[in-house]
């Protein structure tokens, strides 16, 4: 009885309330189980959009952009589920994009290197409108390792007109407008765009000091600064990516883009702390303000040191005698005589600073090291900085070069026939091998006060060629002015004042050394700086030195720094192969022939290369 009446009230718990609905208990614990997964599956999914696409934007911030499509084709070793969604995951997740800086003519975004940016990877710029979710695409310039073994840029053009500056890169698939919700892969940052008229774009451990590189402060030429003007200020940790600084030093040295400071006490005692640390300058806004009112400059500038990015030395752990620093813009085709010839006289490293080249220069540079030159480029996307970028190569040599000289790859040292007069800086007759390095190590034993020598320059002209010289230039131009125009240096890098302080090619000094000028019977620079038409008017492209007004400014137009005559537009003037010939010489030239011709082909070095 007890039984029975149990099991009736059984029934009557699990009798439906009403006959229009009957759900087994089962049935709803499983919807409100499923109602649970769908609701947290949505707020992941738009957890995951909202991380991918930044809702509630004005602008689009720069970005890689690759397609789910072009990732798994190309990942054809997948073997599972789990392995494809790994990598696309990573594939997902955002490229760390450094800084910004806007140029004149293009964008150059700094990023840190990623796996999914190959040797050949093409990548796209994006361009959104500031009222929608339009974006189009435009093939980027190039992509370039940059710093240490970390770092990476990308220049993109400007934006079409209407459109946002900030830009957006993504995998190349094609011009075209898309809409921005149907990309996959985007790659996105919060860092602010700069312009590159205000910003510390470089920075070099010294010792116990940091060497900031910076536009916009706007200093005299050729003059040095009042440091307490100025402090540096260092980011770190989780501080620096909020755009503050938690840590500050007085600055010791400044001079045009130059500022110097003592590192903090906290990473002084661990110099190699610093590395990799953002940097930047603080100025007073007038003359009147107070030290704690300093302004921030804004800044891309990470600290680094030379054992990020490699030091070579000769065998012995040795410094090499005789070096030389560059500065070059698309001169490939000019790299490999200047350099073969030299180290015959005896050059032993180059450190080839390439000021956004578009040319073969990677290639040549990379061909030139497996025949034992021993050359390194050094990506320097600054423009109009070559003090600045001399100062920065400055530094670096210090640590692996005893003497320094800072050229053109235009300008080629020669020795004429020594006489009996001048045999204190080389013996009798034609230069030998290894000429010019032994002639800086002599100075080096003999004057240990001399710090600096400097050598006279002859101008070359066009020598009567239309076309650029098979045989290489210094066999082709054998026609000059009278005069000799200004001088190059050679220095040494550990007896330089302590704010680098340079004029192109030559640097002050440290008191106590003093600089020699080498008598013109004992050697010479043939600076072939008017060539051929189709060679010279890319000097209208931009000037490298930050001092020098560009050829196609009407700004100094009787500096020695232009050509005589010479107007602001790129137009070949009269008669211009007949220009700058005052003497005929033909030293250097048959100094060439008869060093460095093959004695069965008659072919130079750099012309067997071409074939």
């Amino acid at each position: 009885m007890d039984s029975s009446e149990q099991r009736r009230k059984r029934k009557r718990i699990f009798r439906p309330s009403s006959p229009t609905v009957f759900l087994p208990y089962s049935l709803k614990y499983f919807f409100s189980v499923r109602s649970l997964v769908l609701c947290f599956s949505f707020l992941i999914f738009i957890f995951l959009l909202s991380y991918q696409i930044p809702f509630g934007s004005s602008v689009f911030r720069p970005v890689l952009v690759v397609s789910s499509l072009s990732l798994l084709s190309s990942s054809s070793d997948l073997s599972s589920s789990s392995a494809s969604f790994q990598d696309f995951g990573s594939f997902l997740l955002p490229l760390q994009i450094e800084g910004r800086v806007l140029f004149p003519d293009h964008v150059l975004l700094l990023i840190k290197k990623n796996t999914l940016l190959g040797k050949n990877t093409e990548l796209e710029c994006v361009y959104a409108r500031n009222t929608s979710d339009i974006v189009v695409k435009e093939k980027a310039f190039s992509m370039d390792d940059y710093g240490d073994e970390n770092g990476m840029i990308v220049r993109c053009p400007l934006p079409p007109a209407n459109y946002s500056a900030v830009v957006n890169l993504m995998k190349f698939k094609g011009n075209g407008v898309v809409d921005m919700e149907a990309e996959n892969g985007i790659w996105k940052s919060n860092q602010t765009d700069n312009s590159w008229e205000n910003v510390a774009y470089a920075a070099m451990l010294d010792g116990n000091t940091a060497v900031v590189f910076v536009k916009g402060l706007n200093l005299r030429p050729q003059r040095e600064s009042d440091p307490s003007q100025f402090s540096c200020h260092f980011g770190l940790g989780s501080l620096e990516k909020d755009g503050r600084f938690a840590l500050r030093t007085n600055a010791i040295s400044a001079a045009q883009e130059v500022v110097r400071c003592s590192l903090p006490l906290s990473i002084r005692k661990s110099p190699e702390k610093a590395r990799g640390i953002r940097i930047t300058i603080g100025m007073l806004p007038h003359i009147h303000a107070k030290a704690h009112e300093h302004v921030l400059l804004p800044s891309v500038a990470k600290i680094s040191d030379l054992k990020s990015e490699g030091i070579r030395k000769n065998i012995g752990n040795v410094k090499y005698d005789l070096c030389v620093c560059t500065m070059v813009w698309n001169q490939a085709s000019a790299l490999r005589e200047w350099i073969t010839y030299h180290s015959w006289l005896g050059v032993e490293r180059w450190f080839i600073y390439d000021n956004n080249s578009d040319d073969t220069i990677k290639d040549v540079i990379e061909d030139l090291e497996t025949e034992n030159y021993n050359v390194t480029r050094h990506v320097w996307p600054w423009i109009k900085t070559q003090e600045a970028g001399f100062s920065h190569c400055a530094l670096r040599a210090k640590q692996e070069c005893n003497w320094v000289s800072f050229m053109d790859v235009d300008e080629y040292f020669y020795f004429p026939y020594s006489t009996p007069g001048h045999q204190s800086f080389r013996s009798m007759g034609y230069a030998g091998k290894d000429s010019l390095r032994s002639l800086v190590a002599n100075l080096s034993s003999s004057s240990p006060t001399i710090a600096e020598i400097r050598t006279t320059c002859h101008s070359f002209g066009p020598s009567g060629l239309n076309s650029a010289p098979s045989q290489g230039i210094t066999v082709g131009y054998t026609c000059r002015l009278k005069s000799p125009e200004r001088h190059k240096s050679i220095i040494r890098p550990d007896a330089l004042d302590t704010t680098l302080l340079n004029v192109v090619h030559h640097f002050y000094l440290r008191k106590g050394f003093r600089y020699l000028n080498l008598p013109q019977s004992t050697a010479v620079i043939n600076h072939y700086k008017y060539q051929v038409w189709e060679v010279f008017r890319a000097k209208f492209f931009r000037r490298v030195a930050t001092y020098v007004a560009d050829w196609q400014k009407n700004q100094n137009e009787g500096s020695r720094d232009r050509a005589p005559g010479l107007g602001t537009e790129a137009i070949e003037p009269p008669n211009w192969p007949l220009q700058f010939c005052e003497v005929w010489d033909t030293g250097l030239r048959d100094f060439v022939l008869s060093n460095f011709a093959d004695l069965i082909t008659g072919l130079l070095p750099w012309e067997k290369s071409s074939f």
